[in-house]
């Protein structure tokens, strides 16, 4: 009967633990909102901390499908591999429409985000620091 007791405690525990350690986790993400018009972002550039973000991304009147790209300054746009993939969207963005990308943790250092299915200006930057 101990034994019982011990094991329905224990998951309650873990349960609690983890429900806990998720909620944390979810507070830790910040979000960066980011709209884009027909060829441009509105957000030219803006700072933040490091830490993790998700970019979430609204598609205010392009008349088309558009995306997101974030690649560390210096490094090779045109290169997928240069990409941080997990600042893409999860979905293309329709038009009036928002996505969110995942988590991503950014560093301090300087980073370039564009879309070139809008296609926006390479030079929009996000400073870390």
């Amino acid at each position: 009967m101990k034994n019982i007791i011990a094991a329905v405690v224990l998951v309650f525990t873990v349960a609690f633990s983890t429900n806990a350690q998720n909620e944390m986790s979810k507070k830790d993400v910040k979000t960066i909102a980011l709209e884009q018009t027909p060829g441009e972002f509105t957000k030219k550039q803006l700072t933040v901390t490091p830490g993790t973000y998700v970019f979430e991304i609204a598609n205010k009147g392009v008349g088309h499908d558009v995306g997101f790209v974030l690649v560390k300054k210096g490094e090779d746009i045109s290169k997928p591999e240069n990409h941080i993939q997990t600042a893409y969207v999860t979905e293309v963005v329709a038009t009036g429409k928002t996505q969110l990308s995942k988590p991503t943790v950014l560093e301090a250092g300087e980073y370039v985000y564009f879309c070139p299915m809008n296609p926006t200006a390479t030079d929009n930057i996000i400073l870390v620091q």
